[in-house]
């Protein structure tokens, strides 16, 4: 048996990790490119979501390299994920790949349900399907912890582009190893090197959140490197989701108390009041949580025809308008190019700084 599994962001440390702790055999397919996107855009139907032709691609790709199995969380809901495995698995048949599909529901009641599972996935002992799980879990967290320093060492670093250098080190480091304390160990070292990268230049800095649909939030391929373009811009980001969160929301029954989305649901209310799916009401909510956080701006990036997040959309401008924060919503498919995300990114940086002088401007006025 070969595993494999999608790429979203850093998922695949964490994962390749938590597999090989197994002792399964792990296939990671290659990074996302131009040619993922083109196979699954190939085989995939025109109109499904830009995340599913990823995913397939990637799944294509790690086949070419002798995967014939793939691992690949599930979902509930209102919202297409919970239809990628099988969809996904009809399209490999047809095409010739016979990849067995094993996917990891949401457990019902206890994420102690998921060692069990994972045991009889590889038939070993739930003790060590627990410590696989352990060990996936805290990279799963030291690589988030790590992405949200670099989200604000990117906007101050005094050589551009250091930031992500040292990012894409750690991610190797934290690969490689194997035991809690260096896991730890590597976590303190590389959050120590991002401190050292920060220019003393008092340089103006806004925070602008990305919010949104998870795989385009997480996945720099896909959003075009978002981030690191608002960055270089001057702007410190903030996501509303993490693959932690995410993890521990839907995968462990929220059984770690970290930051989630469950203050987000809470203040998606009045403007939405109820589940439709996907990440929809997390981002209402989480753009009302910004807003009163004191952020400068808020994005919203989603795959074309998403459904959860175009009811997101319809409802944002009220948002904008009663909380008072500027909203810009991006949709990516396979006709998204990095030269217009780039301008769009740019005119809504310059807004945001015009509005925060001009906001100077007037209160020193007052102040005569």
């Amino acid at each position: 048996m070969k595993v494999t599994f999608p790429h979203m962001g850093t998922m695949w440390v964490p994962v390749k990790t938590l597999l090989e702790e197994l002792g399964m055999d792990v296939v990671i397919p290659p990074p996302s490119t131009k040619r993922t996107l083109s196979l699954g855009t190939r085989f995939a139907p025109e109109f499904i979501c830009m995340p599913l032709k990823i995913n397939l691609g990637n799944f294509i790709e790690a086949a070419e390299k002798g995967a014939d199995t793939i691992v690949m969380a599930g979902g509930v809901g209102p919202c297409r994920f919970g239809y990628y495995s099988r969809l996904e698995k009809e399209i490999l048949d047809d095409l010739g790949y016979s990849m067995e599909m094993i996917i990891i529901e949401p457990p019902e009641k206890h994420f102690i349900e998921l060692v069990h599972k994972l045991g009889k996935l590889k038939k070993c002992s739930p003790l060590k399907a627990l410590s696989a799980v352990r060990l996936g879990w805290l990279k799963c967290c030291v690589a988030d912890n790590i992405e949200k320093k670099v989200e604000k060492v990117r906007a101050r670093e005094k050589n551009p582009g250091s930031a992500d250098t040292v990012f894409n080190r750690a991610l190797e480091k934290l690969d490689y190893v194997r035991t809690r304390k260096d896991v730890l160990d590597v976590q303190k070292e590389v959050l120590e090197e991002l401190d050292s990268l920060v220019s003393e230049t008092s340089r103006q800095i806004i925070r602008i959140a990305v919010v949104g649909e998870i795989y385009t939030v997480l996945e720099p391929f896909v959003n075009h490197n978002l981030e690191r373009h608002l960055g270089r811009m001057g702007a410190e980001t903030h996501r509303s989701l993490y693959l932690s969160s995410w993890v521990n929301d839907h995968i462990l029954n929220g059984f770690f108390d970290i930051e989630g989305t469950e203050e987000a649901c809470k203040l998606a209310s009045p403007y939405l009041n109820h589940m439709v799916g996907g990440h929809g009401r997390e981002t209402v909510g989480s753009t009302v949580l910004y807003a009163r956080q004191g952020f400068d701006g808020v994005i919203q990036i989603a795959p074309l025809t998403c459904g959860p997040e175009i009811v997101a959309e319809a409802i944002l401008p009220e948002v904008s308008q009663r909380e008072r924060i500027p909203i810009m919503t991006i949709y990516v498919d396979e006709q998204s190019g990095e030269a217009g995300l780039l301008t769009r990114l740019e005119a809504f940086v310059d807004m945001i700084y015009r509005s925060k002088q001009n906001s100077k401007k007037l209160t020193a006025v007052k102040g005569l």
